[in-house]
C-alpha cells in the first residue's frame, strides 16, 4: 500500500485505499469505482500487488473483484494487465495462466528487463497463452516503464 501510496504522489493522482486490516480488496475496488464515478474520472487504475497465483484465497479475491468490476462499471473498456517477472522463466507461463482464468488478463507488463534476464518468457506467454506484451521494465523510474516493440525486444535479445 505505502508503494502506491507513494508512486500516487510522485503522479500527482489521487489513491484510494482502506489501511485497516483485513479489508477486503474487492471493498476497496468497490470504493474506488463509486468515487470514480462520482468525480467522472475516466481512468481508474487497481493495483492488486503481490498475489501468488499458488494461495487460492487470493486468487478468489481477484476473480470476486473481477465481479464487482463488471457488475459496478458494466460499461467500462477494462485493460487486465499482469506484471511479470522476466527471470521467472516457464514460472512465468504458468503464473499467467492461473491468473488469466481468475481475473482474465488482457495484457503483460514485463519487468526487470535491466539485468541479466533475457525475457525468454515473453516469447511463451504469447505464444502458448495469446496475451500481448503491453509494456516493458527496464527500471525503477517513471521513465523506465515503456510501451513494447516487438521489433526493439527482438533486436536486444538477439543482441546480448
Amino acid at each position: 500500500m505505502q508503494q502506491v501510496a507513494t508512486w500516487g504522489q510522485r503522479a500527482q493522482v489521487e489513491v484510494i485505499a482502506n489501511t485497516g486490516q483485513n479489508v477486503d480488496p474487492a471493498a476497496v475496488v468497490f470504493d474506488a469505482i463509486m468515487a470514480a464515478q462520482a468525480r467522472g474520472i475516466e481512468l481508474l487504475l487497481v493495483d492488486t500487488a503481490g498475489r501468488l497465483q499458488n494461495k487460492q484465497n487470493l486468487m478468489d479475491e481477484l476473480h470476486k473483484i473481477r465481479r464487482i468490476l463488471d457488475k459496478k462499471a458494466p460499461d467500462a473498456q477494462v485493460e487486465t494487465l499482469l506484471v511479470l517477472d522476466a527471470t521467472l522463466g516457464q514460472n512465468g507461463v504458468r503464473q499467467a495462466e492461473a491468473f488469466t482464468k481468475a481475473a482474465a488478463v488482457s495484457g503483460v507488463v514485463l519487468t526487470k528487463l535491466d539485468g541479466t534476464a533475457r525475457g525468454g518468457v515473453a516469447v511463451a506467454v504469447v505464444r502458448q497463452l495469446g496475451l500481448p506484451i503491453r509494456f516493458i521494465g527496464a527500471g525503477e523510474g517513471v521513465q523506465d516503464l515503456k510501451p513494447f516493440s516487438s521489433y526493439e525486444f527482438v533486436e536486444a535479445l538477439l543482441a546480448g
